[in-house]
Protein backbone atom coordinates (compact mmCIF):
# COMPACT_ATOMS: atom_id res chain seq x y z
CA UNK A 1 0.00 0.00 0.00
CA UNK A 2 1.28 3.86 -0.97
CA UNK A 3 2.08 6.20 1.25
CA UNK A 4 -0.56 8.59 -0.57
CA UNK A 5 -2.91 4.92 -0.16
CA UNK A 6 -2.91 5.15 3.49
CA UNK A 7 -3.54 8.97 3.72
CA UNK A 8 -6.41 8.71 1.76
CA UNK A 9 -7.96 5.82 3.62
CA UNK A 10 -6.90 7.15 7.41
CA UNK A 11 -8.42 10.55 6.37
CA UNK A 12 -11.61 8.88 5.06
CA UNK A 13 -11.73 7.20 8.47
CA UNK A 14 -11.28 9.94 10.21
CA UNK A 15 -14.16 12.04 8.53
CA UNK A 16 -16.22 9.07 8.73
CA UNK A 17 -15.67 8.64 12.09
CA UNK A 18 -16.74 12.01 12.80
CA UNK A 19 -19.72 11.99 11.38
CA UNK A 20 -20.50 8.71 13.15
CA UNK A 21 -19.88 10.86 16.12
CA UNK A 22 -21.70 13.71 15.00
CA UNK A 23 -24.97 12.13 14.37
CA UNK A 24 -24.75 10.76 17.87
CA UNK A 25 -24.47 14.10 19.19
CA UNK A 26 -27.51 14.92 17.48
CA UNK A 27 -29.29 12.37 20.07
CA UNK A 28 -28.51 15.10 22.86
CA UNK A 29 -30.86 17.46 23.91
CA UNK A 30 -32.24 20.94 22.37
CA UNK A 31 -29.60 23.25 23.80
CA UNK A 32 -26.75 22.34 21.43
CA UNK A 33 -23.76 24.23 20.73
CA UNK A 34 -23.33 25.18 16.95
CA UNK A 35 -20.59 24.24 15.29
CA UNK A 36 -17.96 26.83 13.43
CA UNK A 37 -16.64 24.49 10.72
CA UNK A 38 -14.75 27.34 9.41
CA UNK A 39 -12.91 27.95 12.55
CA UNK A 40 -9.39 28.97 12.30
CA UNK A 41 -8.70 26.09 14.80
CA UNK A 42 -9.60 22.81 13.57
CA UNK A 43 -7.85 19.51 15.26
CA UNK A 44 -9.68 16.26 14.40
CA UNK A 45 -6.46 15.31 12.33
CA UNK A 46 -4.33 16.58 15.51
CA UNK A 47 -3.07 19.56 13.58
CA UNK A 48 -5.12 22.34 11.64
CA UNK A 49 -6.69 20.35 9.07
CA UNK A 50 -6.63 23.41 6.76
CA UNK A 51 -2.92 23.33 6.95
CA UNK A 52 -2.58 19.45 6.36
CA UNK A 53 -4.44 19.30 3.42
CA UNK A 54 -3.24 22.30 1.51
CA UNK A 55 0.51 20.77 2.95
CA UNK A 56 -0.33 17.37 1.27
CA UNK A 57 -1.54 19.17 -1.89
CA UNK A 58 1.45 21.69 -2.13
CA UNK A 59 4.23 18.54 -2.22
CA UNK A 60 2.12 16.10 -3.90
CA UNK A 61 4.33 16.23 -6.85
CA UNK A 62 7.14 14.26 -4.91
CA UNK A 63 6.41 10.87 -3.69
CA UNK A 64 5.74 11.00 -0.09
CA UNK A 65 7.90 9.31 2.58
CA UNK A 66 6.42 9.91 5.60
CA UNK A 67 2.66 11.64 6.26
CA UNK A 68 2.08 12.03 9.81
CA UNK A 69 -1.31 13.84 10.52
CA UNK A 70 -1.08 13.28 14.17
CA UNK A 71 2.07 15.08 14.84
CA UNK A 72 2.08 17.14 11.88
CA UNK A 73 4.74 16.35 9.69
CA UNK A 74 5.27 15.66 5.99
CA UNK A 75 8.45 14.39 4.46
CA UNK A 76 9.23 13.62 0.54
CA UNK A 77 11.24 11.47 -0.76
CA UNK A 78 13.91 12.83 -3.41
CA UNK A 79 12.19 14.31 -6.54
CA UNK A 80 13.83 15.40 -10.47
CA UNK A 81 11.95 17.45 -12.12
CA UNK A 82 12.04 15.81 -15.92
CA UNK A 83 13.51 18.65 -17.98
CA UNK A 84 16.60 18.52 -15.51
CA UNK A 85 17.42 15.18 -13.72
CA UNK A 86 20.94 16.59 -12.82
CA UNK A 87 18.97 18.19 -10.12
CA UNK A 88 17.13 16.89 -6.98
CA UNK A 89 14.90 18.19 -4.00
CA UNK A 90 13.20 17.15 -0.91
CA UNK A 91 11.32 18.65 1.35
CA UNK A 92 10.24 18.63 4.52
CA UNK A 93 6.58 19.96 6.12
CA UNK A 94 6.07 20.48 9.54
CA UNK A 95 2.66 22.08 11.28
CA UNK A 96 3.97 22.80 14.69
CA UNK A 97 0.11 24.18 16.05
CA UNK A 98 -3.89 23.80 15.77
CA UNK A 99 -4.66 27.26 14.64
CA UNK A 100 -4.44 28.56 11.09
CA UNK A 101 -1.34 30.88 11.62
CA UNK A 102 1.88 31.62 9.50
CA UNK A 103 4.01 30.66 12.43
CA UNK A 104 2.57 27.38 12.85
CA UNK A 105 3.76 25.88 9.29
CA UNK A 106 7.88 25.29 8.81
CA UNK A 107 8.72 23.94 5.51
CA UNK A 108 12.33 22.82 5.02
CA UNK A 109 13.97 21.51 1.92
CA UNK A 110 17.02 19.90 0.40
CA UNK A 111 18.76 20.06 -2.87
CA UNK A 112 21.13 17.78 -4.85
CA UNK A 113 23.45 17.89 -8.23
CA UNK A 114 24.64 15.42 -10.02
CA UNK A 115 28.46 15.91 -10.22
CA UNK A 116 30.69 13.20 -11.66
CA UNK A 117 28.30 10.41 -10.78
CA UNK A 118 27.55 11.21 -7.06
CA UNK A 119 24.94 13.31 -5.59
CA UNK A 120 26.13 16.54 -3.63
CA UNK A 121 24.28 18.52 -1.75
CA UNK A 122 23.88 22.15 -2.69
CA UNK A 123 22.41 25.45 -1.73
CA UNK A 124 18.65 25.50 -1.52
CA UNK A 125 17.54 29.59 -1.96
CA UNK A 126 15.99 30.78 1.22
CA UNK A 127 13.27 32.21 -1.15
CA UNK A 128 12.43 29.19 -2.67
CA UNK A 129 11.30 27.69 1.23
CA UNK A 130 9.32 31.29 1.59
CA UNK A 131 7.52 30.26 -1.48
CA UNK A 132 6.36 26.96 -0.39
CA UNK A 133 5.02 28.23 2.69
CA UNK A 134 3.46 31.23 1.02
CA UNK A 135 1.99 28.76 -1.71
CA UNK A 136 0.60 26.46 1.99
CA UNK A 137 -0.87 29.14 3.81
CA UNK A 138 -2.63 30.45 0.69
CA UNK A 139 -3.95 27.38 -0.27
CA UNK A 140 -5.13 26.80 3.58
CA UNK A 141 -7.00 30.19 3.41
CA UNK A 142 -8.44 29.65 0.66
CA UNK A 143 -9.98 25.60 2.21
CA UNK A 144 -11.20 27.83 4.89
CA UNK A 145 -12.93 30.77 2.80
CA UNK A 146 -14.71 27.88 0.82
CA UNK A 147 -16.09 26.49 4.07
CA UNK A 148 -17.38 29.31 4.78
CA UNK A 149 -19.67 29.83 1.83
Amino acid sequence: MTVKHSVSAQILRIALTGAALTGLAACGGKDRPVADLAASQVTTIGVNSYLWRASLETVSFAPLLQADSAGGVIVTDWYSRPENPAERVKMSVTILDQDLRADALRVSASRQVMQNGNWVDAPVQAATVQKLEDIILTKARDLRRQTLS
